[in-house]
């Protein structure tokens, strides 16, 4: 795949269009910049999960870890689930997945 050349000959249209779509993967990018979250969806690509389990594989406070899911969630990143008391947290689409893959292959894998 190769990224397009942005230059002056761009329609307006097409100008627009990658706006939108710079600012979508902004979004995307500033969601899953916090070591937090990124280890959240880490643990989530092996599938859904509490956030009590969550906490427990985070180490983390239970108000640090739903603070982190709901910027997850709020990115349309995560997407969760109730039974009884208990709320599970899978990943939404493909996109969080391919994103690690990647990130491990650069930082992770030797």
């Amino acid at each position: 795949m190769s990224i397009p050349v942005l230059d002056k000959n761009l329609s307006d249209e097409d100008m627009d269009r990658f706006v939108d779509n710079a600012t979508r993967a902004s979004n995307f990018l500033k969601a899953v910049s916090h070591e937090g979250r990124l280890m959240i969806l880490c643990h989530l690509v092996s599938g859904e999960k509490s956030v009590t389990e969550l906490e427990e594989l985070l180490s983390a406070r239970q108000a640090a870890v739903s603070q982190q899911l709901s910027r997850l969630r709020l990115e349309g990143l995560v997407v969760p689930r109730r039974e009884g008391k208990a709320i599970y947290y899978r990943l939404a689409d493909d996109k969080p997945r391919r994103m690690l893959e990647l990130v491990y292959e650069l930082f992770c894998e030797k």
